[in-house]
């Protein structure tokens, strides 16, 4: 007894230990490389194929002598939908065949009807016109060079045999189901190399005789599930021997089972969380799994767990069971994951799409059987028609877990099934969803089939074998201009006007003899002096910082609450101002140029001083007029210190209402007018405003509503300001087309003002560049899918693409979207001069890792816009500065009081040294250092205040002495 447990704790440890690697080996992989699209290619022996279903599909569901199966009785009652007639698969073979030729399978599998080729049992001979259908399939698929793979039970039992023996239940259904097998074999073997024994006996075992919610609906507890499970293992091993007894030596085929998993994670990295993990596993696909591909015995917890539930196999049956797979196919899709899962086979863990991970399992837990995934995809809503970018992206995220399993893992993965060819009759959803290639009109006579976006995917991806690498993916090497602007930008800068010393009049002696201290002395003050630069500690530390990045540029934005708190110059913060004074010299000390904007956004007041928002904020001429007055006195008080100037820092395009974006074009307008009449010439600046601009990908390529939803987004996001002021001196023609319509129609109330032939003289051209800020890349489709993420307005639906690389706030890092962008404002606008005045990512607790990459890869695709496109590109700054102002999103963090640069200062700042990124068999000639000209920066006058505090110093060091001096002989004298 003390020797079993010794065994049992032994191979307790080297299961838990097995399982923990799995998770921690996907834990540890390196970041953010492995989670990168992978551009690769696919084995060129690689099996795509496409699958179906009978009962999906075929339809016919009297014709020629058919006989019912338990899905034609259970939806014959209580009035369900049926598929009866479904997409008509029996009576348009061509069409099917078709389909196929136009996605380029080299594979199709579907499923023979066991009711339809044997209406009246194996033992009377199969029906002469179901055969002659299967025969003509085989045979035009034969012509075509596509290899069927052939599904002998895909759920649709013959009502007879449930009538009879009960089903799956009764150990009879061994031999029945052996015979009907091998008979199978003897009509179609010599044409077909993949046979396929039972789909998913999870679902068939425990949903059929267990739950009841699928047919035959027995409400057997789970007794009865793991009865049928038995004989369906049994079964199966059964047909696996016939065919390698009587029929593999002249057919050649292979012949395994289709198990269908889910995936699923530890709730958290604790030993016990991740032997519930593979509990789960164990009890859903190691049911079916273990038996066959292991040992012919049921895993280990579940024996433990189910005791008397479960069914013994003898010695002989393990030794019958064993090894009964002559390939690993594999089901993962929303029937089981997510749908049909049973909630306390999870275990309390989490639930997960990893395919990947689930195909790892496989290989380490099933001694790296070659897996062939024989039915993967998602789902889409009913109404959905030929435009279904949700599904082509799911598609698209499994195929590439697939390509990383074989080419990262090292899985021997040889096939993938996209499911299903076709819309068909999708089980107990009936066709409230919809999961085919190619779209089928259920009311129609001819059910003709239609290729939907991701037919069309599938197509390109089965041609190109993957996603070979392109050549617009690949880096470029080279250097920015001369005079290319490398900045870093912050929303705000630390503000402290209270001076960190040397403030006090009062004079102070050393008490060598008392107090051992300063002493005051008493009726001696000093004249008050006006606060310095060099007393600011907040300069002092950010200065430093700034410049140790090499950057040549630094872009911040003022508060327009802080230095006019009312609104109006009745009152302003002139120690504010003198703050701001004080770091833009000291800035340009350093050689950064301030780039400093007027306005920007904000949480509190929206950025402006509260009496203007309470009076209605941009939706109140007065904020225009006050505006302008407010730049009046920031371009007179700092304006000898800046070179460039933003109006408007990301004005919130979203929210603005139709007035509020009115005022804010003409506030803008006067505002450039007023630098231009009065402050240019002096001053020689240049002053724009900063749009947000994130590029808006169309979900599908193939898709003319995707792109005009694309190219109508960029208009409402980056036109509606762009175009009055770089255009036309009016809002887009698509922006006015697109609200009457919809206004006309009552869906919403938008009407776009109208400015008159003044103000748009006013507007256009009120620009000296174009700056624009940019994080991320959207997907955009036209129809909607999920209401949450649904912009009603606009109609256009947000996509997730699961295989970009997220930031932990979800942000897509898509480096190529950068690059999309300032190729469509030079398009749009002309070659006009373009500064990308803000883009970052947060970094959470990725230690800086996803940053690094995101610099290093977003610069480069600016360079490829510059150098390969021709893109007038003047400037690039990374947001942002640190993480006490921006969190998360800084080069520099902030803690316990301290700043501490991170490795993607060092990215950056290696960047800016190479000016690029320069060949490495060339030297770039050095580019001359460019120092800002300032009549009032030279060193005396921006010193003045250093030199008035050392002559102070050195006066009060005097006094110091002489008091000293004359205490110490006036004591000794007293002494004596």
């Amino acid at each position: 007894m003390r020797v079993l447990l010794l065994v049992w704790l032994a191979l307790g440890f080297w299961l838990s230990g097995c399982a923990e690697n799995i998770w921690h080996r996907f834990a540890r992989l390196p970041f953010p490389k492995d989670n990168l699209f992978l551009y690769d290619t696919f084995p060129q022996d690689f099996m795509w194929a496409v699958g179906t279903a009978a009962y999906q599909v075929e339809g016919g569901w009297q014709q020629d002598g058919r006989a019912p199966s338990i899905w034609d009785t259970h939806c014959h009652k209580d009035g369900r939908a049926t598929g009866d007639v479904a997409s008509d698969s029996y009576n348009n073979l061509y069409r099917d065949t078709a389909a196929l030729q136009i996605l380029g399978v080299s594979h199709y599998r579907f499923s023979i009807s066991w009711s339809r080729l044997f209406p009246n049992g194996t033992d009377a001979g199969p029906s002469q016109a179901s055969y002659a259908y299967y025969q003509a399939l085989i045979h035009r698929l034969k012509e075509m060079g596509i290899k069927p793979v052939v599904t002998l039970y895909h759920w649709d039992l013959p009502q007879r045999l449930l009538d009879i023996y009960g089903g799956w239940v009764n150990e009879s259904m061994v031999e029945i189901f052996e015979a009907y097998a091998k008979a199978c074999f003897n009509l179609f073997g010599k044409d077909v190399k993949y046979w396929i024994t039972i789909d998913n006996p999870y679902v068939v075992a425990w949903h059929g005789y267990s739950t009841g919610s699928l047919p035959p609906g027995i409400k057997g507890d789970k007794l009865f599930g793991y009865k049928a499970g038995h004989n369906l293992i049994k079964a199966h091993a059964r047909v696996w021997h016939v065919y390698e007894r009587e029929f593999r030596h002249l057919q050649k085929g292979q012949v395994s089972i289709a198990l269908a998993s889910h995936w699923i994670d530890p709730i958290n990295m604790t030993q016990h969380c991740i032997q519930e993990s593979r509990k789960s596993l164990d009890f859903v696909l190691g049911w079916f799994a273990r038996p066959i591909f292991i040992d012919g015995d049921y895993p280990q917890s579940m024996k433990h767990n189910l005791s008397s539930l479960l069914p013994e196999f003898t010695e002989e049956e393990k030794r019958f069971n064993k090894g009964t797979a002559d390939f690993f196919a594999l089901s993962f899709g929303p029937i089981l994951s997510f749908q049909m899962l049973d909630p306390d086979m999870k275990f309390r863990q989490m639930e997960s799409l990893s395919l990947r991970m689930l195909l790892y399992w496989i290989s380490m837990e099933y001694n790296q059987p070659p897996i062939f995934i024989v039915e993967n995809s998602w789902l889409i809503a009913a109404f959905t028609k030929r435009e279904d970018a949700k599904y082509m992206y799911y598609l698209k995220t499994f195929v590439m877990e697939t390509l990383k399993a074989i080419r990262i893992d090292g899985v021997n993965v040889i096939g993938y099934t996209a499911w299903s060819l076709m819309d068909g009759f999708e089980w107990y959803r009936e066709y409230k969803i919809r999961r085919g290639l190619f779209y089928v009109d259920f009311a129609s006579q001819n059910k003709k089939l239609m290729p939907k976006s991701s037919a069309l995917f599938y197509q390109q991806l089965i041609k190109k074998n993957g996603f070979p690498p392109l050549q617009e993916n690949q880096p470029v090497q080279g250097t920015f201009p001369c005079n290319f602007a490398w900045g870093v930008t912050a929303c705000t800068i630390q503000i402290d006007t209270i001076p960190a010393q040397f403030n006090d009049p009062s004079v102070y002696i050393w008490d060598m003899n008392k107090t051992k201290g300063l002493t005051k002395v008493e009726g001696l003050k000093m004249p008050k002096r006006r606060t310095h630069c060099a007393d600011y500690a907040s300069i002092r530390l950010q200065i430093p910082l700034l410049h140790s990045t090499q950057i040549n540029h630094f872009y911040f934005s003022l508060k327009w609450s802080s230095i006019i708190p009312l609104g109006d110059m009745a009152q302003i913060n002139h120690s504010v101002l003198h703050y701001y004074q004080c770091f833009i010299s000291e800035l340009l000390q350093v050689n950064i140029t301030p780039v400093v904007a007027l306005w920007q956004p904000m949480a509190e007041h929206q950025g402006m001083p509260s009496n203007l928002y309470k009076m209605g904020g941009w939706d109140n001429l007065r904020t225009v007029d006050a505006f302008v007055d407010y730049a009046r006195l920031c371009f007179k008080e700092l304006g000898k210190y800046v070179a460039i100037w933003i109006t408007m820092h990301e004005p919130p395009v979203r929210n603005l209402t139709s007035t509020s974006g009115h005022n804010l074009l003409k506030a803008h307008a006067l505002a450039w007018h007023l630098y231009d009449k009065e402050f240019r010439k002096s001053q020689k600046g240049k002053i724009s405003l900063a749009l947000h601009a994130d590029w808006v990908e169309p979900a599908s390529p193939f898709s003319r509503n995707d792109n005009t939803t694309s190219e109508r987004v960029l208009e409402f996001e980056i036109g509606r300001l762009a175009d009055p002021i770089f255009l036309s001196g009016d809002y887009p023609k698509v922006m006015r087309e697109w609200l009457n319509q919809r206004n006309n129609h009552g869906v919403f109330d938008f009407h776009l003002p109208h400015f008159t032939e003044n103000e748009k003289s006013l507007i256009k051209g009120t620009f000296d560049f174009f700056a624009l800020t940019h994080y991320t890349t959207e997907i955009v489709h036209w129809e909607m899918e999920d209401t949450v993420r649904y912009d009603y307005g606009l109609e256009v639906q947000f996509i997730t693409d699961s295989t970009f690389l997220h930031s932990p706030h979800k942000y897509a890092v898509v480096p190529w979207g950068l690059r999309k962008i300032l190729n469509w404002i030079k398009s749009k606008y002309g070659d006009i001069p373009i500064y990308v005045l803000g883009n970052g990512i947060d970094d959470g607790k990725l230690d800086d890792k996803l940053r690094s990459y995101y610099i290093h890869h977003y610069i480069n695709e600016a360079l490829k816009a510059t150098l390969i496109d021709g893109v007038d590109l003047r400037g690039y700054f990374v947001y942002s500065f640190t993480d006490k102002m921006d969190p998360q999103f800084g080069l520099f963090k902030y803690v316990a009081n301290k700043y501490e640069a991170k490795s993607s200062k060092t990215v950056y700042r290696r960047i800016i040294g190479n000016n690029g990124f320069p060949s490495m068999d060339t030297t770039p000639a050095p580019c001359p250092e460019e120092v800002f000209e300032c009549t009032d920066c030279h060193v005396f006058q921006t010193r003045k205040y250093l030199f008035a505090f050392v002559a102070f110093m050195s006066f009060v060091f005097i006094v110091s002495v002489f008091m000293i001096t004359y205490y110490s002989k006036k004591d000794k004298r007293r002494y004596k």
